[in-house]
C-alpha cells in the first residue's frame, strides 16, 4: 500500500475546500485514528484507510444520498485493495457520521475508532475554527438568539437544517463527548469539550455586551 501516494489523491478530492472537510481534517483524523487503534488494540492499517476515505463521498461536500461510497471504492480498486478489506472500510464508512437522534455505535472496534477520531476533530479550538468555516461557506447566521437550538433532531431533520453556527454546538459539538466509544477517545474529548463550554460561554457574555 502506497499511503503517500492514497494521501496524495486524498488532498486532491478537497483541493479548494474551505468548508472545514479539507484535506488538512482528513489527515487529522486519519492521524488520531492511527493513534487511538494503537491504545485500543485495533487493526491500525484498516482504521487508516477508513479513516483517509471517510469523507470522499460525503453529501454535504459532492451531493448525492448519504451512505454512497463510489470514490472510496474506485480509491479502493486503484490502489489494489482486495474485495473484503473494501467491504470492512464502506461498512466503517457507512457507521461513521453523525445523524442526530438516529446516530448508531459502529459494530466493530475499527468503526469505534474511526468515529472517534472523526468526531474528535469536531470539537476544541479546531472544532470551533471548522464549525464557522463550514457556516460561513453555506451562508449560515453565525448567531440569532431569537433562533433556538434543536439538540433532538433525527437524521431527517438534521440534513435539512441550516439554523445558526452557534446553535450547532448544542445540536451536535455539545454530544459528542458523550458518544465517544473507546477509553482514548473519552480522554480527549474531555479537554476538548471543556474547551467548547468556555468559548461558549466567552462569546456569548461579549454577545451581550458584557466583556
Amino acid at each position: 500500500m502506497d499511503w503517500n501516494q492514497l494521501e496524495s489523491e486524498i488532498k486532491e478530492v478537497f483541493r479548494g475546500d474551505a468548508s472545514g472537510h479539507d484535506a488538512a481534517h482528513t489527515l487529522r483524523v486519519a492521524n488520531l485514528a492511527r493513534a487511538i487503534a494503537r491504545e485500543e488494540g485495533a487493526d491500525e492499517e484498516l482504521c487508516r484507510l477508513a479513516a483517509l476515505l471517510h469523507d470522499v463521498d460525503d453529501w454535504k461536500l459532492v451531493g448525492g444520498a448519504m451512505g454512497q461510497s463510489t470514490r472510496a471504492r474506485a480509491l479502493m480498486a486503484r490502489h489494489h485493495i482486495g474485495k473484503d478489506t473494501q467491504e470492512q472500510v464502506v461498512g466503517i464508512i457507512a457507521s461513521v457520521s453523525f445523524k442526530g437522534t438516529d446516530s448508531v455505535v459502529p459494530p466493530t472496534l475499527e468503526g469505534k475508532v474511526v468515529q472517534d477520531a472523526d468526531r474528535l476533530d469536531a470539537i476544541g479550538a479546531i472544532g470551533v475554527a471548522r464549525a464557522f468555516a463550514y457556516g460561513g461557506a453555506h451562508g449560515r447566521v453565525m448567531y440569532d438568539p431569537e433562533i433556538p437550538p434543536r439538540p433532538d433532531m433525527d437524521e431527517k431533520a438534521y440534513m435539512a437544517n441550516r439554523g445558526t453556527t452557534i446553535n450547532h454546538f448544542y445540536e451536535k459539538l455539545l454530544l459528542l463527548g458523550d458518544m465517544m466509544q473507546t477509553a482514548a477517545g473519552k480522554t480527549i474529548a474531555a479537554s476538548r469539550h471543556a474547551y467548547l463550554k468556555a468559548f461558549l460561554e466567552e462569546f456569548l457574555a461579549e454577545w451581550q455586551g458584557n466583556r
